[in-house]
């Protein structure tokens, strides 16, 4: 590995992404992106009683398909970093804990997906040979935990997310023909002052668009070398903020910039508001619609950005500001 700048990490000898495997609930297996997902759900419960112990089934089936998919055995993975929105990480604990897998359980709220994913990098530069990385959210689930129970029937504003339900996972291996993961840049965290919990997208823009900048700085890149720049969930309104904040800096991203959230909802038929968000957001997109495009080499550099809220129930119902943080993977065949 070698440090570049402050916050970058460039892979002497990239890992490679292996496999991926993607879970998605029935909303998201209506919207465009259905054909990419390895299941599409067909209600929330999936046979379980409760939200949140459908979101730990979610992943820990997503987790058995990606193993299976990728030919490796569970017992040569050597360790796993997941993580979820829920209180202390129960869909992920709960879901891996019958896997006997060592385990890092991570925090970066939607960010997870990709910060997990650059630890099991730096993982498989070192000791590991093969790395899982994997998140989920749940609409059902979050909603009941940072917003309002669904029974009462609020109003929902226009600046608003829809949460992913679903999985996203992935193995990173020391062995393997690419797609690669060549840097990493870790953001710092962010705060403008937001303190709206409905308007995710522009309490997260500014740390997306610090990250982004820094790792152009880092790496003497622009944006016109990567095929697509990606946001983990930013929606339609933080998109649109991102675009005039990275303009502000000097740089145009409107050609070949997208977002998650935009992406794996039908904003008017399916009545998403602002688009999506969770942690499932970043890691079902990827996983499912992104992966494929780098496999079939229709994509070959993508920069993934995900970007999280760190905050909590507790800290909105206090008044608290938002802060924001946003990592970013370099992809590259």
């Amino acid at each position: 590995m070698e440090k570049l700048g402050k916050q970058t990490v460039k892979f002497n000898t990239p890992p490679t992404l292996l496999e991926c495997a993607t879970i998605v609930g029935p909303k998201e297996g209506q919207g465009p992106l259905a054909k990419y997902f390895d299941q599409c759900l067909t209600d929330e419960f999936w046979g379980e009683k409760t939200w949140e112990k459908a979101e730990s089934k979610i992943i820990k089936e997503t987790i058995n398909s990606v193993i299976n998919k990728s030919g490796i055995a569970t017992a040569d993975i050597d360790c796993c970093f997941a993580g979820d929105l829920l209180n202390q990480c129960i869909s992920s604990s709960f879901g891996l804990r019958d896997s006997n897998v060592p385990f890092f359980g991570v925090f970066g709220a939607c960010s997870t997906f990709v910060e997990s994913m650059s630890l099991g990098a730096i993982c498989a530069e070192s000791f590991a040979s093969n790395v899982l990385c994997a998140t989920s959210s749940h609409f059902c689930s979050a909603e009941k935990q940072f917003r309002f129970p669904l029974e009462l029937g609020n109003q929902r504003p226009p600046s608003s997310q829809w949460t992913v339900t679903g999985s996203g996972a992935t193995i990173i291996s020391k062995q393997g023909f690419g797609p690669y993961i060549t840097h990493i840049t870790t953001g710092k965290i962010v705060d403008k002052g937001i303190n709206d919990a409905n308007n995710m997208g522009a309490a997260m823009a500014p740390a997306f668009i610090d990250t982004l900048v820094t790792h152009f700085l880092d790496t003497g890149r622009t944006p016109s070398y990567y095929d697509i720049i990606l946001s983990g969930d930013l929606g339609y309104i933080g998109k649109d903020i991102a675009i005039d904040l990275a303009k502000t800096q000097g740089y145009n991203i409107k050609s070949n910039y997208n977002d998650c959230g935009v992406l794996i909802f039908d904003k008017d038929a399916q009545d998403t508001h602002s688009g999506g968000s969770g942690c499932a957001c970043c890691g079902s997109v990827f996983s499912g619609y992104i992966f494929k495009q780098l496999k079939s080499k229709k994509l070959k550099k993508v920069l993934l950005i995900a970007t999280g809220a760190l905050m909590n129930s507790m800290s909105v119902q206090q008044g608290e500001t938002i802060p924001g943080i946003a990592h970013a993977i370099s992809i590259e065949i």
